[in-house]
This record gives structure tokens, C-alpha cells and sequence, in this order.
């Protein structure tokens, strides 16, 4: 490792563990957008997409956006625009992890926080008779006392209230954890579907493939370049279904990433996500940063810092 690469690890950690003391939030986002990627951000002319995502942190702030990144909350929004049929039901609702009454859930159920993102705080439990309850309770408590927004000032996050659902298991033998479609919407309209397979939670890292709506597949990660050019996977049956639902969820809204799961025939809303890997995406390559970034139109800022 280089000197400049421990100085900003080194940094970059001294940064987190301050951020909570730190309040100019544009101060922030430029110094850790550097420490992070090695690359000096421009706020006043950002470029790429990662450089626009973190333009609209700090500058798009709207009310309604806490709410539809609150898992609880976003699910009667989305029910209202799309239909409740793609709600996954939601079993029970509770302040803290040791209220949960394991007694009266299912077999199967799926526990999460309302306000956590990235895989943090989430419980699968496929037996109840083998799950262990003392070490989910542990689990979720310390979920519910995270709080990232200081260290990556993603804003629609700081106002949700920390509460833990559980709901229906939606997935299957062949697939326990099911593949779930993040569909990339820019200026209200779905564009890309990154089809995400192979995860396992705590475990195997997933594999991304983008796709356009015809689902055509798109070289647009990094490592995608070892593949052939006639790659290709599944196309899934219902996938003009799944484009309308984001074109509607993404209405007004300069970007947003719909995150959608499709079992057995049938789709299920995830979540709404504004900033894909929080603007730090490493994955994509330098020409897809450039081009999404042309993608994604900034509208006048909402918020002065």
C-alpha cells in the first residue's frame, strides 16, 4: 500500500469518526468523496454519475423522500400508486427487538429496520425451530441503534423513526434468497435494469448484470469485460410489468433506483433507493460514471446548505 493510500485510509477513518461533530455537510461530502475515491469532487460542476449523486445530497432535499426510504412507510405510498398486490405483507411492527413475539410469527418471516440499508438489519429466518432468537434480538438492537446518515449524509434517512417489521418469506426452494431486479430511473423514466443473482446474505457477495428494457445486456461494470458479447441471461416474463411499475414509482423525481423482486411469476416491491452505493460506486466503469452521469439531469436546488 502507498503512502497516499494509508494517508487517506487513515483519514478517511478519522473522518467517520467525527462526522457526527461535523455540520457543513458540502465540507463533508467533498472530503470524503476524496478520501473515498482518490478523485477531487466538483459540486459546482459535477460530471459523473457518483459526483451527481452527491450533488443531490447535499442540494435536492425534499420531504417526501424520508418516506419513501422508511421500509414501513413507503409501503402504503407504492400501494397507492401501483396496487397493494405488490406489497409484501408486512406480519408485525415493533419498537424494539425485545418485543418481538417470535410465538406468533410463521415458519418462515423476514425481520428488518425501517430505517437501514445495504443488507444492515435484516433477519431471514427460513425454520423458526433453528433460529436462534437471543443472537437476532442482539442482531436487530444493534440495528436499531445505528445510524449512518452522519457518514454518508444521505439526507432522506436522518428524519425516519427506527422501528423493526417483520414480513411474509417470499422465497422459494430453488431460491432462498430470491434475484432481485434494481431498476435505474432517470428524469422519471426506467432505463436500466441491473438484475442482481447469487446473493446470499452474510455470505456470497451477488453478481450485477445491467440490461436495457429490452434487455439487451450492457457491459457497463468493470469486470463484465472477461464476458462474450453475446452475453445474456433470462429475460423474465414479466419484465414490461416491472419497467411500468418503476416508470410510475420514478415519476418526478431526477433519479431513483427501483429495486423490485420477481418470484415465480409474480412482483414484489423492494425499495426505493436515491443513491445507488451511497455515490461511491466502484463497480461501474469510468465510461458508465461519465454516461449516467449525462443521464441524470440536476434540477434547480431545493435546500441551500
Amino acid at each position: 500500500m502507498s503512502a497516499k493510500s494509508i494517508y487517506r485510509a487513515t483519514a478517511k477513518a478519522t473522518l467517520k469518526l467525527f462526522a457526527p461533530l461535523i455540520k457543513n455537510d458540502r465540507w463533508f461530502v467533498t472530503n470524503m468523496y476524496y478520501l473515498r475515491t482518490g478523485r477531487r469532487l466538483d459540486l459546482d460542476n459535477p460530471r459523473t454519475f457518483n459526483e451527481k449523486l452527491q450533488w443531490l445530497k447535499i442540494y435536492n432535499r425534499h420531504d417526501h423522500q424520508t418516506q419513501r426510504v422508511d421500509k414501513l412507510a413507503v409501503k402504503s405510498i407504492v400501494a397507492d400508486i401501483i396496487g397493494k398486490q405488490y406489497i409484501i405483507p408486512t406480519l408485525g411492527v415493533w419498537e424494539s427487538a425485545k418485543d418481538i413475539d417470535f410465538d406468533k410469527l410463521p415458519d418462515r418471516f423476514v425481520l428488518k429496520t425501517t430505517h437501514g440499508w445495504g443488507g444492515n438489519g435484516i433477519i431471514i429466518c427460513k425454520d423458526k425451530s433453528r433460529l436462534d432468537r437471543d443472537k437476532a434480538i442482539k442482531t436487530l438492537s444493534r440495528a436499531m441503534h445505528r445510524r449512518n446518515y452522519a457518514k454518508l449524509r444521505e439526507w432522506p434517512y436522518k428524519g425516519i423513526h427506527p422501528m423493526i417489521i417483520a414480513e411474509e418469506y417470499i422465497g422459494t426452494e430453488s431460491e432462498p434468497e430470491p434475484a432481485d431486479y434494481k431498476i435505474f430511473c432517470f428524469g422519471g423514466k426506467a432505463r436500466y435494469v441491473m438484475m442482481c443473482c447469487g446473493r446470499v446474505l452474510g455470505g456470497r457477495k451477488p453478481r450485477f448484470y445491467f440490461f436495457d428494457r429490452d434487455w439487451q445486456f450492457k457491459p457497463f461494470n468493470k469486470v463484465d469485460a472477461d464476458l462474450p458479447a453475446d452475453f445474456t441471461l433470462p429475460r423474465p416474463e414479466k419484465l414490461d410489468e416491472m419497467l411500468a411499475i418503476a416508470d410510475r414509482l420514478a415519476q418526478g423525481e431526477p433519479h431513483v433506483r427501483v429495486d423490485l423482486y420477481y418470484v415465480e411469476g409474480k412482483v414484489y416491491f423492494s425499495e426505493i433507493t436515491y443513491f445507488n452505493a451511497s455515490g461511491y460506486d466502484k463497480d461501474i466503469s469510468a465510461e458508465t460514471d461519465l454516461y449516467f452521469g449525462s443521464l441524470l439531469q440536476l434540477p434547480e436546488p431545493s435546500y441551500k446548505p
